[in-house]
């Protein structure tokens, strides 16, 4: 009876947790220790991102002497529904999403990352293949319904609201319904389209773009890069804000100490930072840091309502003032570090 117990018990965790499973390489935990759920958003495959993660989360259950169940998903939709139920404590995500779930599902930022080029963000961009008659941004602007779309999701920062927000909208070009066809996936996946001529354009970034570079260097060979954006500020960590202060400063020095000590343990990490994702460490940082991803959400809500039809300007006018209005607050509420505010 006491197996049969157990085993229900296991099992009923796994159901809760779905695809959340523990890092393999952490040390074991202390009996009873209450694991920390790290989510981390979508960049390239799910086992990837996962693979990609584990060294340093397992350092980090050794650090905070507990386990670290790592919930890697196919797509930002998955991830947002699990932080909703409550089964995200900590991830990795980038600026909108970041935004959303500080605003939102009371979480807040304590650090962000930073790369080996120094610069304080990345770029999206537009690729499309080298050779072809859709090939150059003369031919996009001629004729977008001709052509056929990989793009990220909606919430995606350089896939999506960037490409949206600075090229696209500002040429009269809505990316949902101008374009031939189009496919919704991660940066790894519509450069893969392109390169493979299952699309004519996909958006990426500089960041995803190096490592696409790397890991299919023949199909990257085929494409060329014909837009490309603002700098936008690098990703977050964020963490639940009712877990107790003192674990919060924890888990932050522990961050922003990562790959900076001498010797053969901090080769080590640097070691483990530069496979994820070329990263240089992690910044301490607080939910201002997302003042940026704020700033472009409102940027779009407003160029959105300004293109849209609406019964008479008198609507518009009043989507306007709700969008600043709802704006304001959201400043207000990152920089009291309060969860109030709703988004744009």
């Amino acid at each position: 009876m006491q197996v049969l117990r157990v085993l229900c018990a296991l099992l009923l965790g796994v159901s809760m947790l779905a695809s959340a499973q523990p890092s393999a390489r952490a040390a074991p935990a202390p009996l009873g220790a209450t694991p920390i759920r790290f989510g981390i958003l979508p960049l390239g495959g799910a086992l990837e991102s996962r693979n990609d993660w584990e060294p340093l989360l397992a350092d980090l259950g050794r650090a905070m002497d507990r386990p670290v169940a790592v919930l890697s998903v196919t797509s930002y939709e998955a991830l947002e529904q699990a932080i909703q139920r409550n089964q995200v404590d900590m991830a990795f995500l980038s600026g909108k999403m970041a935004l959303d779930t500080v605003t939102q599902r009371r979480m807040k930022v304590i650090a962000q990352v930073t790369r080996h080029d120094g610069l304080p963000g990345y770029r999206a961009l537009l690729l499309t293949r080298k050779a072809g008659n859709r090939s150059t941004l003369q031919d996009l602007l001629a004729g977008p319904e001709r052509w056929r779309l990989a793009r990220g999701e909606n919430r995606s920062v350089s896939g999506f609201i960037v490409p949206q927000l600075q090229f696209f909208l500002p040429h009269h070009i809505a990316m949902e319904t101008r374009f031939a066809s189009e496919l919704v996936g991660t940066h790894q996946a519509a450069a893969l389209a392109v390169a493979n001529g299952e699309a004519d354009l996909a958006t990426n970034n500089t960041a995803d773009f190096e490592r696409f570079r790397l890991q299919f260097p023949a199909e990257a060979e085929r494409l060329q890069v014909i837009w490309e954006s603002e700098l936008i500020p690098h990703a977050q960590i964020v963490v639940r804000r009712d877990y107790p202060p003192a674990l919060q400063a924890r888990l932050q020095s522990f961050l922003t100490a990562y790959g900076r000590i001498k010797g053969p343990r901090g080769e080590g990490e640097r070691a483990v930072l530069k496979s994820l994702h070329d990263l240089a460490g992690f910044l301490p940082a607080d939910d201002t840091s997302l003042m940026p991803a704020a700033k472009l959400s409102y940027q779009l809500a407003r160029q959105n309502a300004m293109t849209a039809q609406w019964v008479n300007e008198a609507a518009r006018q009043a989507r306007l003032e709700r969008i600043d209005a709802l704006y304001a607050e959201q400043v207000s509420a990152l920089r009291q570090g309060s969860v109030s505010a709703a988004p744009p």
